[in-house]
């Protein structure tokens, strides 16, 4: 290992997890593979390939960005929507390369009028409508108004979705808001269908409404945390295994994070470990050097809390993480030595660490834990 860590993405827990979605939705149901934040911090060029492989042909991303980075990384011509930013200017270049995008407001509407007629092709645009949320969408009001336009030029525009985002399904707590929500939509459905307007797509469910509301899957779901291995929430696991006879997860994390020992060092009693005064040494200690930091995205929350792996023992982080290294005590291990493997994230023999480790620790999400692993740390597929 050159790298101080390296992320290992293992292709057979991607396709696993895939298999699942596709034969839990059915075939009825599109799958959009969701692979904003730079596919949940797994990498955008490792993951969208294997995704293409087992057969996912819809991706969504936040950004025009990451939307060119989903084009260069696929073999074969694929769907790519765009649900959040997107500037001016790249309007005119997702039109160009047929990229979808979502339309939330009339401003938007009215750049990819300009472009679509500026270009002689049509904006492949999905109408968000605002249900209660309260973040993107349009209203009833400014729906009116776009539908108007798009009547008006029609050839200027291919409506390829009429979708919305629930608010908390992965808490049976938000039934009453995400229901109120549900009739919100299809009433603004109803509206444009008799405005002559017909959604080649519909769509609101995330991964938690997906299984959580099953009425809610529609045309196609955004299937975000699920694909990488992980539930919306324990709830919505919870909810999944209550009525099946084996009460085991089906999906498999496709992510090890995994570093070296730097260095092994005698600590005597009565010393301090690292800056200030967080960790004093009530004996006398072995600690090893692990060369990853706050930098690499092993947050500074876990500062005396974390734990990693070595040679099949759970090593506790003492001291405060730096921004390159964090001092792990191996008193316990008698011949560790410089080189041997850490696994920050994965499993090693019969123990494992799991991103809600972490998440438990540091009060994360899940969700936020993974999209912080840095970009430029090396990803790596392995079977």
């Amino acid at each position: 290992m050159t790298q101080s860590s390296v992320i290992y993405i293992k292709q057979k827990a991607v396709f696993n997890n895939i298999d699942f979605l596709k034969t839990k939705l059915g075939n009825g149901v599109r799958i959009s593979s969701v692979v904003k934040a730079n596919a949940y911090g797994h990498g955008i060029e490792q993951i969208v390939p294997l995704f293409e492989s087992a057969g996912i042909d819809h991706f969504s991303v936040f950004e025009y960005a990451d939307a060119v980075r989903v084009i260069h990384s696929v073999k074969r011509p694929v769907s790519v929507m765009i649900m959040g930013w997107i500037s001016a200017k790249d309007i005119e270049a997702a039109i160009h390369q047929g990229i979808e995008f979502f339309v939330f407001d009339l401003r938007r509407l009215k750049k990819a009028l300009y472009y679509a007629q500026k270009l002689s092709l049509p904006a492949k645009i999905h109408l968000e409508v605002e249900t209660g949320m309260n973040r993107s969408g349009l209203n009833r009001n400014e729906l009116d108004l776009v539908v108007d336009i798009i009547n008006e030029h029609s050839n200027c525009f291919e409506v390829e979705g009429f979708c919305t985002h629930l608010a908390g399904a992965e808490s049976i707590s938000n039934f009453i808001r995400i229901k109120k929500q549900m009739k919100h939509y299809h009433n603004m459905l109803s509206y444009v269908r008799n405005r002559g307007i017909e959604p080649k797509y519909r769509h609101v469910a995330n991964s938690a409404a997906a299984f959580v509301f099953p009425k809610v899957r529609m045309d196609m779901v955004r299937i975000g945390i699920m694909q990488y291995g992980f539930w919306s929430s324990a709830e919505t696991f919870i909810h999944y295994i209550s009525n099946k006879k084996k009460k085991q997860d089906p999906l498999e994390r496709i992510l090890d994070w995994k570093s070296h020992v730097m260095s092994v060092k005698h600590i005597c009693t009565g010393e301090y470990i690292g800056y200030g005064i967080s960790f004093l040494a009530q004996w006398d200690m072995k600690t090893a050097l692990v060369p990853v930091g706050y930098f690499n995205g092993y947050s500074r929350s876990l500062s005396n809390k974390g734990k990693v792996l070595i040679r099949g023992q759970y090593c506790n982080v003492l001291g405060l993480v730096n921004m390159n290294m964090i001092v792990v005590d191996v008193s316990n291990i008698a011949d560790v030595e410089p080189g041997d493997e850490v696994v920050i994230i994965g499993k090693q023999g019969d123990l494992e660490i799991k991103v809600s480790d972490f998440s438990d620790i540091s009060n994360k999400l899940n969700y936020e834990v993974l999209t912080h692993l840095p970009a430029n740390t090396p990803r790596k597929i392995i079977q």
